[in-house]
């Protein structure tokens, strides 16, 4: 298998809108193209020059610094021109960026997210502890012990487009929910190249290279690694994007680019809707082309609904390499396993180290099952908790405790639901319209077999993260240190 991932990350190019600067270990925020505005300032700052020590709200340094320039710095770093052009070119259509940016003005924020690179190291320390004890076959036997019959085979790939979820706090990252076919990853890394890059010690987490290039051999390498996984022999050579009525999505424009970073690699790809293939004894067909994988979107994680029954037919018959598929979801995404994560008597029973066990306890959530049984302390209890659907998706069917109601609550008990004790997302301020608001930021980090494919956030106000939230959307991530990111993320992934 091909995990010979590029660890290194980019300095990226300067030029365009907003530059960050490092100045003797001490942040400096300034502009380069148009201004940044500071909290207390209404006018524009004038650009300073090479040796001035002016930020927007002074110079930062240490750990807390990237909180602080979250709350304090208002710089825009989007360029929507550049944007607009990038997505024609990635998706191959003149118009098509004016078109998505009209038809969704809040796809994209226009500042970035600061982390600094203490937080980064511990969200990758995490994942690499999920994916240690995701191993083991006591936590297999458990989860398995509650998930769907189909789930229960391992027919060996990794599940493409991890999504580890993470809100930031003061005592560091808290992971909310894992996703096996977590969105956004082929937009932002289109969103990347309309950056105004940092420099010196702030690098992008977005991507690992200005141009894309290596996000899109990282892609590449994660497809061909699933097909080897399946212990399939010769060259992966065609790709589905399989989702109900793709072209009904919201981000069927990230299925568009999908599609073009693969036909660009050399791949026959196609999207399509799961009602339109066909199993034959040659294989998966959709029409007349075969299908060798399909990249699964599908949020019908167990292939249940009678529109999913070929593809749930080629997947058991093993006419086809399906990624994610229901095994990775139980294994990963069911909100029941954090359960697990966060029960330090399991975890002490369990084949981690105690440094791993301290960091799952200390970005885990506590979460437990509703039932009958404890239904009234988590009532009397329900405003420190957040109640989600064991198997739900898209923020669909959550709660925070504090708004339920007698009625929804009944429903909550009656259905399989957890409780995860409720962490308040950090915040990022914003200029909208010439007010300051504040906006609830959501950190991701995309990762295939433990390996960090990109880092995103995503800006909302409301109960969950959105797309409807003036002034949010994907936003990308800029990484704050002395020493290079890429080292610790190697670090990280060396314990797996």
């Amino acid at each position: 298998m091909n995990t010979s991932w590029d660890a290194s990350w980019s300095q990226g190019r300067i030029g365009g809108i907003a530059v960050c600067r490092p100045h003797k270990g001490k942040l400096q925020l300034f502009a380069s193209a148009i201004c940044i505005i500071s909290a207390d300032q209404e006018g524009p700052i004038k650009p300073p020059s090479r040796n001035t020590r002016s930020a927007c709200k002074g110079t930062l340094e240490g750990s807390e610094s990237a909180g602080r320039i979250n709350a304090e710095c208002l710089c825009i770093t989007l360029d929507r021109a550049k944007l607009t052009e990038m997505l024609d070119v990635t998706v191959g259509q003149v118009g098509f960026g004016e078109e998505l940016l009209n038809a969704q003005p809040h796809l994209f924020a226009n500042s970035p997210v600061f982390v600094d690179q203490k937080t980064l190291t511990a969200m990758m320390e995490v994942v690499a502890a999920i994916e240690k004890v995701s191993r083991s076959p006591q936590f297999r036997s458990a989860v398995m012990s509650w998930a769907p019959t189909i789930a229960e085979p391992d027919f060996g790939p990794r599940g493409a487009f991890m999504g580890y979820d993470f809100h930031l706090t003061a005592d560091g990252p808290r992971l909310i929910e894992i996703n096996t076919n977590a969105g956004g990853a082929f937009l932002n890394a289109v969103l990347s190249e309309a950056q105004a890059q940092c420099c010196q010690t702030f690098h992008p987490a977005l991507v690992a290279d200005d141009k894309g290039e290596a996000f899109r051999k990282r892609i590449v390498a994660m497809f061909e690694d699933e097909w080897q996984a399946k212990g399939r022999e010769g060259q992966l050579k065609s790709i589905a994007i399989i989702d109900e009525e793709p072209e009904a999505q919201p981000l069927y424009p990230e299925f568009l680019a999908a599609r073009s970073l693969l036909e660009r690699s050399g791949f026959d790809a196609i999207i399509a809707g799961p009602e339109q293939l066909a199993v034959t004894p040659t294989g998966l067909f959709c029409g007349k082309r075969k299908i060798d994988l399909v990249y699964n979107r599908l949020v019908d994680f167990s292939l249940e609904r009678a529109e999913s029954a070929t593809l749930r037919e080629a997947y058991l018959a093993n006419k086809v390499v399906l990624t994610p598929n229901p095994h990775i979801h139980a294994l990963f995404a069911d909100k029941r396993n954090f359960c697990l994560l966060s029960d330090a008597d399991w975890l002490a029973r369990s084949e981690l180290k105690s440094s791993e066990i301290d960091t799952l306890l200390a970005a885990i959530p506590k979460t437990r099952r509703v039932d009958a049984g404890n239904a009234e302390r988590f009532w009397a209890e329900r405003r420190k908790w957040f109640f989600k659907p064991s198997r739900g998706h898209g923020s669909k069917g959550v709660y925070r405790g504090a708004k339920l109601t007698k009625k929804v609550w009944e429903q909550i008990v009656a259905g399989d639901y957890v409780a995860q004790l409720f962490t308040p997302p950090s915040v990022r301020k914003v200029r909208l319209d010439g007010e300051v608001v504040d906006l609830k930021v959501d950190v991701r980090l995309y990762t295939y077999a433990g390996q960090i494919l990109m880092t995103a956030a995503r800006l909302y106000q409301g109960q969950a993260t959105n797309m409807r939230t003036p002034g949010g959307g994907f936003a990308p991530v800029l990484s704050l240190g002395d020493a290079d990111i890429g080292a610790d993320e190697s670090a990280a992934s060396s314990k797996l």
